[in-house]
């Protein structure tokens, strides 16, 4: 299966299986750089300003970056270090947890929906369940040797910075703290270890083209030194470059209902370059798969109708993987 993998070889060229139609291209000429981005301080003092800041970059952007995060930079470091490891491993290594089965909790593979799509994606990725860890901690990769134990941590760690984030988010929008995280119910976490070797045409296709998160909320780790993650905003497509240290916080689609559309779940794509590879983590914390959602009781009102209906994350989640990534937003599916 290694030969399916990007990470196993160089390109001079690409295939004609990854180039865009023209009106699809990614037009990075026309990328806003140096675009301001949303900036909470979680180490503020100032409970009122840390809610109030996170409510404003739900409501304007759907996204933001979080400094004071409470997750040591080494940790960070070791992380980054880690799934670079894994992906320099030799391909017959990596090629025994290759699938191309979406259902699959432990696997990895290429592109998005290799089996559904007619155009693939510039990237490997390595999909991890992460909750309950000591369930899926043992068909980890125990290569490189600190693997297990260096992504486990994290884990964690995002799990709980997910649950602080989840309270801030609650009160912005006038709900008890602790609704969103009970709302959501005993919630599944997997993570993304994302590769990007480097591409002879960028101009041509994508690392993974636009599209919104099905899941609750993103915690995302980016490359320090390579660029990639652009956002959607006001119309115009705008390069994500964080600020040192900090993490990236998307609203997945699933708060987007829950806040009864007041908070939006963003577009977002990732872009390759043609000298340089790049990597990113990311960490998705999603509902309980049986569990009812729709938008909070509290935000329905005479004035303010429910947009959304009510729906299970597992209807949902079939729907999301039943289509091509870069369709319409799922959540249109389930308006009222």
């Amino acid at each position: 299966m290694a030969e399916h993998l990007l990470s196993t070889a160089v390109h001079d060229t690409l295939p004609g299986s990854y180039v865009r139609p023209e009106p699809e291209r990614p037009r990075l000429a026309e990328v806003v750089t140096g675009a301001r981005i949303p900036v909470v301080d979680l180490g503020s003092p100032d409970r009122g300003a840390v809610v109030a800041a996170v409510g404003d970059a739900c409501r304007s952007h759907g996204f933001f970056q979080v400094v004071n995060h409470g997750i040591h930079a080494a940790l960070v470091a070791a992380v980054m270090a880690a799934g670079r490891g894994f992906f320099r491993l030799p391909p017959e290594e990596k090629a025994k947890l290759y699938s191309d089965d979406p259902a699959r909790k432990i696997r990895l593979s290429t592109s998005f929906n290799v089996r559904k799509e007619t155009v693939h994606n510039w990237r490997d990725y390595l999909r991890l369940h992460c909750h309950p860890l000591d369930e899926f901690l043992p068909d980890w990769p125990s290569n490189p040797p600190d693997f297990k134990e260096t992504m486990g941590t994290y884990c964690k760690e995002v799990r709980e910075l997910g649950f602080r984030l989840y309270a801030a988010i609650s009160e912005s929008l006038g709900l008890e703290a602790s609704y969103m995280k009970e709302a959501l119910g005993e919630q599944e976490q997997h993570m993304a270890v994302n590769f990007y070797p480097p591409c002879p045409e960028p101009e041509l296709t994508y690392g993974l083209p636009a599209h919104t998160d099905p899941n609750a909320l993103t915690i995302l780790l980016m490359d320090p030194d390579v660029a990639g993650l652009q956002v959607l905003h006001a119309g115009q497509w705008v390069a994500v470059n964080p600020q040192p240290g900090a993490l990236i916080i998307n609203i997945g689609d699933q708060l987007q209902a829950l806040s009864n559309g007041q908070y939006r779940s963003v577009w977002h794509r990732a872009v390759v370059n043609s000298d340089r590879e790049r990597m990113s983590v990311a960490s998705f914390l999603c509902p309980c798969n049986h569990v009812v959602l729709g938008p909070a009781r509290k935000l329905v009102t005479e004035d303010t109708p429910a947009v959304y209906r009510n729906y299970t994350y597992d209807k949902y989640y079939a729907k999301f993987w039943s289509r091509n990534l870069d369709q319409e937003h799922c959540l249109e599916l389930f308006r009222t």
